[in-house]
């Protein structure tokens, strides 16, 4: 596979310049330049195939110029998801992403883009500066995965106020190779900084600068992995027959299979739903996907009306999904061509207020007996909705972080503190390391040249 730039597609690179580079020089994000067919791969798959044997494969097709697919696999996931299918509803699974060592989905990004990193600059003798915005699970996940990996340092951009304080633990308290600037404005802030930083001429001619953030092909991918290890953990629905959603068709195959899947997704910065869209798009039969935000839903307007309005973003309790201008719709505006029909007709919308999130974990906690944090009750309850309007439907719903890290917000709705995993619990009482700037890419800029010049 080769990656071009989602603004130009004459800007094409390897998978390894996509990675250190982060964003392309005229702004725009690494993209495939193509879709290869993996049908035969998935027939192929064993229905309780381990994700490090599904991720060796994928890996294998996608990436076929890193050697040795199966240690980078191992390396980067020693951890896995787990499929837990409900009590009460039977049609809707719980996909537990939340098992890495920052007990969120964005793990399994972070991690692969930090082995393949190491080994890539193991073998050029370099040095890279990682630059990353976060609005609370990334820099975690980022910070976690890249602590103590050699001829690395990272700096992790996260809004003042606005992460939960278990988050801001996760970014703060780690020293070594990790810093956290702490920022006076927005999430929306934090991303544009970055941003900016890439573009500027001098930084870049002085510094070795890549990111960690969504926007990074090299963590973009690893995130498809689960999707296939989901579906195939669910029975391999759709084949023989394959999901033609896009079509508005489907083909049924007798019964004989289970109906296909739809999926889930708990969304900000749209980067787990591109994941998932680009696994469909290489030939796994998904009927279709789910986009759950809260009130910062600019995506859901523009795939009910077709207008992109981006706007600051708000806070919720969802405060991973706060983002007002998600930076991968722009990789799914190039999935789908810019046609608004055809990527409506994939992708459904849902909003969720910060009322019904809590409502949500309440009703589930008094009927499952599980805790939800804040997120995977907003994917959950938009799973719920869209079952009432498509009947005989099955759902694959994203958990993407453990509640413990939003044990304030629980504790409050269900009078029931959720225990902490002993990765998170260790971190309480450490002491918080980090720097305050102001939002500016000046700001920005003088401590990056101060710091690694």
């Amino acid at each position: 596979m080769t990656f071009a730039s989602t603004r130009n597609p004459d800007l094409e690179v390897s998978f390894e310049e996509a990675v250190f580079r982060g964003l392309a020089p005229d702004g725009g994000l690494y993209h495939p330049t193509g879709y290869p067919d993996l049908r035969p791969l998935f027939e192929g798959l064993p229905p309780g195939a381990p994700f490090v044997d599904v991720a060796e494969a994928l890996i294998a097709a996608l990436l076929p110029e890193i050697p040795a697919p199966g240690d980078l696999a191992r390396r980067a996931f020693p951890f896995a998801p787990r499929l837990a299918p409900l009590r009460s509803r039977s049609e809707i699974s719980i996909l537990e992403l939340f098992h890495g060592p920052s007990c969120a989905f964005k793990d399994f990004g972070a991690s692969f883009l930090a082995a393949v990193m190491e080994q890539f600059l193991q073998v050029r003798r370099r040095r890279a500066v990682i630059l990353t915005a976060t609005s609370g699970d990334t820099g975690s996940a980022v910070a976690q995965a890249f602590f103590g990996r050699a001829n690395i340092d990272v700096v992790v951009l996260y809004p003042s106020g606005r992460v939960s304080p278990l988050q801001e633990k996760q970014l703060t308290t780690l020293g070594g190779n990790i810093t956290a600037l702490e920022v006076e404005g927005s999430f929306d802030d934090c991303q544009r900084m970055v941003k900016e930083a890439f573009v500027d001429p001098e930084l870049s001619a002085r510094i070795t600068l890549t990111s960690a953030n969504s926007i990074n092909l090299g963590r973009l991918l690893p995130q498809s992995f689960y999707y296939v290890w989901a579906w195939a953990h669910s029975g391999k629905p759709g084949f023989p027959g394959r999901a033609t959603a896009e079509a508005g068709r489907t083909e049924q195959n007798g019964g004989s299979a289970p109906p296909p899947l739809h999926f889930c997704v708990p969304s900000g910065n749209f980067g787990n739903l591109t994941a998932g869209v680009l696994a469909w798009k290489w030939g796994l039969p998904v009927e279709g996907f789910l986009a759950a935000t809260n009130r910062n839903d600019v995506v859901p307007e523009y795939l009910r009306s077709g207008r992109f309005t981006p706007r600051p973003s708000v806070a919720t309790y969802s405060n991973a999904m706060d983002v007002g201008n998600p930076s991968n719709f722009e990789r799914l505006l190039a999935i789908f061509d810019g046609d608004h029909d055809r990527m409506s007709r994939m992708i459904s919308e849902e909003v969720v207020t910060d009322e019904e999130t809590l409502e949500t974990i309440r009703r589930v906690y008094s009927t499952e007996g599980a805790i939800l944090d804040p997120h995977t009750a907003v994917g959950y309850l938009a799973a719920e909705r869209f079952l009432a309007a498509h009947p005989g439907a099955r759902i694959v719903s994203l958990s993407t972080a453990h509640p413990g890290k939003f044990v304030e917000t629980v504790e409050e709705t269900i009078g029931v503190r959720p225990e902490l995993p002993p990765a998170l619990s260790r971190l309480l009482e450490r002491p918080k390391q980090s720097i305050v700037v102001e939002n500016t890419h000046a700001a920005l800029a003088r401590f990056l040249l101060g710091r690694f010049t």
